[in-house]
């Protein structure tokens, strides 16, 4: 069977994929960039086409002769008409299937009730799952709540928020009731659905063992910690004011979180025994089974994916501007011959930032980030997936990873907020007697004059930060 996988570069469908190919399916990808899914460990098992679902001309390669697509492409974030976009979006990966023959799309959507007033976040989900069914293809959705896992956004709150916050102030939706999943049940009903022909065309409401509440969940993460937290109950904190501080005190940016603590004033529970009675097999985990799980994962840098791994952690869905040599770009290089192999010169250097830091003057670069984070930007809080590994699309503080070759290459993309595009990027050529020739470059494309008055305006710090980095980059790889 041709199984087709959709957002393999966001937070489930990166698990998904080897989930898959673990069972035994053929599996295809489609991707707007193929090059972010280049240092996938499963690569090389899947088949890749390129194409977007808001163009639906680039639909048909994709889902020639396959029999079961996901669809796990979600905006929320980035552009205000995210609603729009999802709808657009689904519909033309509906009409496209029909096309195809396929016989079945199964799609991860969010609970709520319906007859309720949804949050818009919520009511797009359910929209997009309404729009994926008017072509007539049998669509499985599947409706989850917060899926507790390691990476995950919404884990990602809570655990920030309840390490770095020792006296919370909580608004009503801190205490609104909701049914937690673990990333392992939720991936497990993915899968399983293949095997369940009678889960086609049916709305499936999935959630853990146990209903908690943001607090509860909160105080059973502090307990698992071993911290001590104090909760202050207040009766008024609108969403808007929720997700700046979320902003402030967690990696997620506000246009992330502001969507997500609209949706938390909905009680999102499971209503239904469709789950139980179709895959009686699957015993979803309680929330402290799953949080265990997540926080044994983190403790042995075992994270497969991250939210941040989706571009719209950064700027939204909008198409990135990949790193040319071009006139009108300004650079700033420079080299050093270093006393050490090149593979010791590249470890060094694929292992900058996250909690390791830039090795120089690290306060200002946290200064930069905190700068950024007051002007709505991603700042330093992202971190890094994995404190050793790299792949090309993962997030590096106010990095994007764009390019990677072992040994040779890191080019990273800038995603803080600046007045142009930008890259910093590490060459690393062999060099005679044991020695390594690195050779640092900072490129940025300035736009119009406030462009210029920027990058010349922080001249003189890029002279120190940058000389001190590629200094520290070559004492670390000698000593290694």
């Amino acid at each position: 069977m041709t199984i087709l996988v959709t957002g393999a570069t966001g937070y489930v469908g990166g698990r998904l994929v080897p989930q898959l190919l673990n069972a035994g399916y053929r599996v295809r990808v489609l991707a707007r960039d193929s090059e972010r899914l280049q240092d996938r460990p499963w690569r090389a098992r899947v088949e890749i086409v390129q194409g977007d679902v808001l163009q639906a001309e680039t639909l048909a390669p994709a889902l020639q002769g396959v029999e079961v697509a996901y669809y796990l492409v979600h905006s929320m974030s980035g552009f205000t008409e995210f609603h729009s976009r999802d709808v657009t979006a689904a519909r033309n990966f509906s009409y496209a299937a029909r096309a195809a023959n396929v016989s079945r799309i199964i799609y991860l959507g969010g609970l709520g009730n319906p007859d309720e007033k949804l949050s818009p976040h919520l009511r797009s989900r359910h929209e997009t799952g309404d729009a994926l069914r008017e072509s007539g293809v049998p669509v499985t959705e599947f409706r989850a709540a917060i899926i507790v896992g390691s990476g995950s956004v919404s884990f990602e709150i809570i655990r920030a928020m309840t390490e770095r916050v020792p006296l919370m102030i909580c608004p009503r939706w801190v205490y609104v009731r909701v049914q937690p999943i673990a990333i392992r049940d939720v991936l497990a009903y993915l899968v399983n659905a293949l095997r369940v022909p009678e889960s086609a065309g049916r709305i499936i409401e999935i959630g853990g063992a146990d209903v908690q509440t943001y607090a509860s969940m909160m105080l059973g993460y502090a307990r698992a910690r071993g911290l001590r937290r104090v909760l202050i109950p207040v009766p008024v904190l609108t969403p808007k004011l929720s997700a700046y501080w979320v902003h402030w005190m967690t990696p997620i940016s506000a246009n992330i979180a502001h969507p997500l603590i609209e949706g938390l004033r909905n009680e999102v529970i499971v209503r239904d025994d469709v789950a139980r009675r179709l895959f009686p097999h699957i015993q979803p985990l309680d929330y402290a089974r799953a949080l265990d799980e997540a926080l044994a994962q983190l403790d042995a840098s075992q994270v497969e994916t991250s939210w941040s791994d989706a571009l719209l952690s950064s700027k939204g869905d909008a198409p990135q501007q990949k790193f040319v040599y071009r006139e009108g770009i300004i650079t700033e290089a420079r080299q050093r011959i270093v006393a050490a192999s090149p593979e010791a010169v590249f470890r060094v250097v694929t292992g900058l930032g996250g909690k390791r830091g830039w090795l120089y003057a690290d306060w200002l670069w946290h200064i930069r980030g905190a700068l950024d984070r007051l002007v709505g930007g991603v700042g330093l809080r992202r971190g890094r997936r994995h404190p050793d590994e790299l792949h090309v699309g993962d997030a590096l503080d106010f990095w994007r990873v764009e390019k990677i070759e072992p040994n040779r290459l890191l080019r990273l993309r800038a995603e803080m907020k600046s007045p142009g595009p930008a890259w910093l990027e590490f060459r690393i050529e062999s060099h005679n007697d044991n020695h390594t020739r690195l050779v640092q470059t900072a490129f940025f494309i300035p736009k119009g004059l406030f462009g210029l008055l920027y990058w010349y305006a922080l001249y003189p710090i890029h002279g120190i930060v940058f000389s001190g980095l590629i200094d520290a980059i070559a004492q670390h790889a000698e000593k290694k």
